[in-house]
């Protein structure tokens, strides 16, 4: 099987892809409040180019709407983040499915009492999967610790396992989500803290040995209106995307817009920007945004998008690959 991204035949052919319990000890899971230092000026995504088709309408293991996505770049793995079936909103309970680059489901892993999966990142290890996921999941659904768990098919793992170590990166947060640029291997963290929402980064290395002492970029999330449905990092800009489900007050083209933010400085630098990724979609909810590059060097960044009926809901993903 051809472990590739495609890109739309009518542009450039097919291009083969690239590359204890609780809290860790005092000083490697509570990290500093403010920046640490600049990030390198990197390119960055123009959002008002078109997008392209990875696949569209596939099934995931659960029925229900997707909420985010990661790639792991190493072993060419898709993973995408629902809510359990038969599960309540409330209860944090994720299904995890793996799905080739066509599209095609794998397997699965059940994670219950993690988080509502805003957002997640892989982090390869030899040919296993290491997802960094939120866990221990409030009244509300939403994780209060991140953790980096082993991707391991047709398993399901409770919150609550005494196997597993969790962090809190920021001290006086109360809610984690995370993501992951494979490119310039830099974790995203969007935390909540004082009634808002903050941003920190740091490098993967160090956020994969548990340290995250050493922020390179700590800054309040600008104002962003619409309902939040998923982030990413590439380089110095962090990527944003807002928006909701089709309906009789929100049809087509919908309502979903992308920003793009500088990490030195904390404001928005392209956005809000509609995108028409995926127009014609049954029921088209925005789902969550990811980062990849291929072997021959294209970064890619990849929007996602629930769809299908009630019932039977669909994953379809696209991405732009235009940068400035």
């Amino acid at each position: 099987m051809e472990n590739s991204l495609r890109t739309p035949l009518t542009r450039r052919g097919l291009l083969r892809l690239g590359a204890g319990a609780g809290l860790a000890a005092a000083g490697l899971g509570y990290g500093a409040q403010s920046a640490a230092a600049a990030v390198s000026e990197t390119a960055r995504f123009d959002l008002s180019q078109p997008s392209y088709d990875l696949f569209r309408d596939k099934s995931l293991h659960s029925v229900r709407v997707q909420q985010s996505f990661a790639f792991d770049s190493v072993n060419k793995r898709l993973f995408v983040a629902a809510k359990r079936s038969g599960s309540t909103e409330e209860a944090g309970d994720l299904c995890i499915s793996h799905l080739d680059f066509q599209g095609n489901y794998v397997s699965y892993m059940h994670l219950n009492g993690f988080g509502h999966g805003v957002a997640f990142g892989v982090s390869p290890s030899g040919t296993s999967s290491y997802l960094w996921v939120e866990a221990d999941a409030n009244a509300n659904g939403y994780g209060t610790k991140l953790a980096r768990i082993k991707y391991v098919a047709g398993t399901t793992l409770d919150s609550s396992d005494t196997s597993i170590v969790k962090y809190a990166p920021i001290a006086g947060a109360a809610e984690y989500t995370c993501s992951i640029d494979p490119v310039y291997n830099r974790m995203i963290v969007r935390y909540h803290m004082n009634g808002a929402k903050h941003i920190a980064v740091y490098n993967l290395a160090d956020a994969n040995a548990g340290d995250f002492s050493n922020p390179l970029a700590n800054f309040p999330q600008p104002t962003i209106s619409g309902t939040a449905q998923g982030y990413t990092l590439y380089g110095s800009y962090m990527y944003f995307m807002t928006g909701d489900a089709y309906s009789s007050t929100n049809p087509d083209p919908g309502n979903t817009y992308l920003y793009s933010i500088n990490i030195n400085t904390g404001q928005i630098v392209q956005g809000p920007t509609l995108t028409k990724a995926g127009s014609t979609l049954v029921y088209r909810e925005p789902e969550g945004l990811a980062i990849y590059r291929t072997d021959a060097g294209e970064s890619r960044l990849f929007l996602g998008f629930a769809s299908g009926v009630e019932g039977d809901r669909r994953s379809s993903i696209f991405y732009k690959n235009d940068l400035v």
